[in-house]
């Protein structure tokens, strides 16, 4: 019943690392999609009773502004190469860390213990610490990626030496929802390590405990082979072979005693 339990134990906690990861890196899709990476509300301008206040914001892929008319203007980043060289960092982080939580994915479902595909025991739990490894390396590329976004930001609005005409920019949504994301994918990869590691570590530590035996079978045994070549007490092992070839001299043979 505990070795049940146990292997249902396991199987719930991978299953609840499987639906974290997913969710993170889901979120994390997201945000490459959504508006307002960073934003700045400006109230009363524009020059006309109409336009009373606009948002100035921008995303990975292009900069905007809106107004209570609720009329767009946006600019599309320019070619490849001609992207600000945070921004590129920031995609190229993205797409890496997505192209690793995607990998992950499919080897922890199939070293998962509730699926039937993967091989032995032994080997789908190296497939899912793999999984693992991937998933957990994917989230820390992926929070590099906001985390340089973030500094960019916070620097142009916090440095003193920037000029007042420069547009200070605020956190947006996406970012929030990309490290609530990251979160998840790093606590997804925690859980299934847990599963895993205390196992492999007991497993070794068994094996190497029946490859070699213990201090007490060794001394025991040897205590055996003192035992059993010990001499008897109170006369010493020279003694007891010098009166064994005494006997054996003082012996004389049947045919010798007719002579």
């Amino acid at each position: 019943m505990s070795v049940c339990s146990g292997a249902m134990r396991k199987s719930l906690v991978q299953v609840l690392g499987f639906v974290l990861s997913t969710l993170g890196w889901l979120f994390v899709s997201c945000t490459l999609a959504m508006d307002y990476w960073r934003v700045l509300f400006v109230g009363g301008k524009g020059g006309s009773w109409m336009i009373k206040a606009s948002w100035y914001w921008s995303n990975l892929w292009r900069d905007c502004v809106t107004d209570t008319s609720s009329v767009t203007n946006c600019r599309d980043y320019d070619v490849l190469w001609a992207v600000t060289p945070y921004v590129q960092g920031v995609r190229g982080l993205l797409m890496a860390g997505m192209s690793l939580g995607f990998v992950a994915a499919v080897l922890c479902f199939i070293g998962m213990d509730c699926t039937y595909i993967g091989g032995s025991g032994e080997h789908k739990d190296k497939i899912l610490l793999s999984g693992a490894a991937f998933h957990f390396v994917g989230g820390v590329s992926a929070l590099a990626a906001y985390c340089l976004y973030t500094n960019r930001v916070a620097s142009a609005a916090f440095s003193p030496a920037a000029d007042r005409s420069v547009i200070r920019y605020g956190i947006g949504t996406p970012i929030f929802l990309g490290l609530a994301g990251n979160f998840f994918i790093i606590l997804g990869s925690v859980l299934y390590a847990v599963t895993i590691i205390p196992t492999r570590m007991l497993s070794v530590c068994a094996a190497r405990a029946e490859a070699s035996p213990s201090y007490g079978q060794r001394t025991a045994s040897k205590s055996l082979y003192t035992t059993a070549y010990r001499a008897p007490s109170g006369r010493s092992s020279g003694s007891r072979v010098s009166s064994i070839s005494h006997d054996t001299r003082d012996k004389i043979p049947a045919r010798d005693t007719f002579v």
